[in-house]
């Protein structure tokens, strides 16, 4: 694809569109929006535009689809898949200033919302009105709910809850060309053509950019517990998992950690824990409702399961501190491993009973290459979070043999019945590897999906497909 550089003109029809007060081409600006939380990648855009409205967003598309300028639509700029990077220069069009909550719809359970909010902000919100958006990804402090639709973001609380795909009802939109429209209705049912809605979630911005999102809300749990289980091993606590389920319980959160993880966060972030010399793994379990009576059933129905596979301890969280250290042990698991040793981070996803194979697999491929891991994630889904760590490799393994065992990684994955993402998303540093779960028939009607909203392929060009076969 052929795109056309920015030039005084057309900078001076953005200016003129937008208002130059939102427009950006300082060197600061541009080496801010330069990255993403994606490794060390860097690419600079030629311009940066922070627009205010809808009607502007439209102008701006308007102009970059007549010249052919590519457009790269930007949250909060905490993503994992380099999606936000501008790897062709153009535009870089962050939604920073759409950070309105509009409405939120007591009567309907109904919110509707403005893609810059951080995500945690809206939590919060709806809170205050005694109703939940379970939505709570890791970065829920930093990251747009705008960017958690075009990732379809999950976190903890998924597997009660269900992922953001269940909380959205409706979009607005602006097209490639510039049109804007609704894709859906603020409705709990949707059996009218094409559901458009679904199709944007996830799609990263490649299809259009998304100016307005209607969320569904529930009413708000008043009591959790939280619980701890210790193993010797991550195969029995991961093996613990999907029984769980089988014995017909349902936890708000189910989260594995490794030793390691744990052990750097205590370094990390200071955290006090009491980690024992024979403990290898752990699994976080919260329960939430109404009844406390029920909830403590459930917890002595999971304790029971967790001895089966050789649960070393339980313990509960007793206080809302207590609560807050060990949640905040998990949340914190990614940048503690990243502040020790250059990484690189795959997001797995299997069926819960193939988590045993999965995270065994995973240490095999890395004993083989040279690579550490440290695992952790959201095991009651089957949602594995690999930390590849530098460890004993040497800079020409990991520059050129660590792909081909993140190859073997992801193949596993698929031969277990999962996929290579479950909730970051592909952008730019995954779609090389799309090909291991996808056939060409499946990436051509990608591509041609693409091709239908965005015929120029200006929007967030080079993700998530790659090039097709010659």
């Amino acid at each position: 694809m052929e795109y056309t550089k920015i030039t005084n003109a057309i900078l001076a029809e953005i200016e003129n569109a937008i208002g130059k007060e939102n427009v950006f081409i300082d060197d600061d600006s541009l080496a801010n929006y330069a990255h993403d939380e994606t490794e060390d990648l860097k690419y600079f855009p030629e311009v940066v535009v922070k627009p205010t409205d809808t009607i502007a967003v439209s102008a701006l598309l308007k102009i970059c689809n007549h010249y052919a300028v590519p457009v790269t639509p930007r949250g909060g700029g905490t993503g994992l898949s380099g999606a936000a990077l501008p790897i062709y220069g153009g535009v870089l069009l962050s939604m920073e200033k759409f950070k309105a909550i509009i409405d939120i719809d007591t009567d309907n359970l109904q919110a509707t919302v403005e893609p810059g909010v951080i995500t945690e902000e809206f939590m919060n919100a709806v809170a205050a009105k005694g109703l939940l958006y379970p939505v709570d990804p890791s970065s829920k402090g930093s990251c747009f709910i705008g960017g958690n639709v075009a990732h379809g973001s999950g976190g903890p609380r998924v597997v009660k809850y269900g992922t953001i795909r269940e909380y959205i009802l409706n979009l607005e939109v602006v097209l490639a060309n510039g049109d804007i429209i609704w894709t859906g209705a603020n409705t709990l049912k949707y059996a009218s053509g094409y559901n458009l809605t679904q199709l944007m979630i996830g799609s990263e911005g490649t299809l259009a950019v998304v100016t307005k999102i209607v969320t569904k809300l529930i009413p708000a749990v008043s009591q959790s517990v939280l619980m701890l289980g210790s193993f010797s091993t991550n195969e029995q606590a991961c093996a613990a998992v999907s029984a769980i389920f089988r014995a017909g319980i349902t936890p708000s959160a189910l989260e594995f950690m490794e030793r390691k993880g744990v052990e750097w966060v205590i370094k990390f972030d200071d955290i006090k824990f009491d980690l024992k010399d024979d403990v290898n793994a752990f699994l976080m379990i919260e329960f939430d409702g109404d009844d406390l009576d029920t909830i403590f059933k459930d917890c002595e129905k999971v304790n029971m399961v967790l001895e089966e596979f050789g649960c070393t301890e339980v313990l509960f969280a007793d206080t809302s501190q207590q609560k807050e250290e060990i949640w905040r042990m998990r949340r914190t698991m990614a940048e503690s491993v990243k502040s020790n040793s250059v990484y690189k981070e795959e997001d797995t996803v299997v069926p819960r009973a193939a988590l045993p194979k999965l995270v065994n697999g995973i240490k095999e491929i890395g004993a083989r290459y040279g690579f550490e891991s440290v695992c952790y994630g959201h095991a009651g889904d089957g949602n594995l979070h690999i930390n590849i760590i530098k460890a004993g490799m040497s800079d020409e393994d990991w520059k050129h043999r660590l792909k081909d065992g993140i190859v073997e990684i992801f193949e596993l994955t698929t031969a277990l019945g999962g996929t290579i993402s479950g909730e970051h998303g592909i952008g730019l540093v995954q779609k090389d590897y799309m090909p291991i779960k996808y056939s060409e028939i499946h990436l051509n009607l990608m591509r041609s999906i693409k091709a239908v909203f965005d015929p120029k392929g200006i929007l967030n060009p080079g993700k998530i497909t790659p090039t097709p076969n010659p």
